[in-house]
């Protein structure tokens, strides 16, 4: 495997999922989140900076993972990879964010909203491995 061409889909990759994560995850729906407040840390007003931060670093970690995963595969193409980001969106982050809808007061958009997220995270992922991996 070529590491600087890895390293540079990590970083591309984690850069258009900022995008995707501010659209699903901050956009859409924004206004369902003010309907449970309790469930959020921060406070109206409050710098989110730290929180955003983290989550980004998390979201970058999560993308070189997942990139690593798909240089496991004996095809990159573009086919091969999405299918693995529908599986692992599958086996991962979807059921788990459903799981927090029915058990928390996690507003059933904010949770469709956030799964469409993560598979945009792992959609964008695999087009950039298969472009450059």
């Amino acid at each position: 495997m070529n590491w600087t061409r890895f390293i540079l889909a990590v970083i591309l990759s984690g850069a258009a999922a900022s995008f995707t994560d501010w659209l699903f995850m901050g956009v859409l729906f924004h206004d369902k989140y003010l309907l449970t407040p309790e469930m959020w840390r921060g406070k109206p007003g409050q710098t989110e900076a730290k929180t955003m931060m983290f989550s980004t670093l998390f979201g970058l970690l999560s993308c070189a993972v997942f990139a690593y995963l798909c240089t496991f595969a004996t095809d990159l193409s573009f086919k091969n990879t999405l299918k693995l980001a529908i599986i692992v969106w599958l086996m991962g982050p979807m059921p788990v964010i459903f799981i927090n809808v029915i058990w928390t007061r996690l507003h059933p958009h904010l949770g469709l909203s956030h799964s469409l997220g993560w598979l945009a995270r792992f959609v964008v992922t695999a087009a950039i491995v298969a472009w450059l991996l």
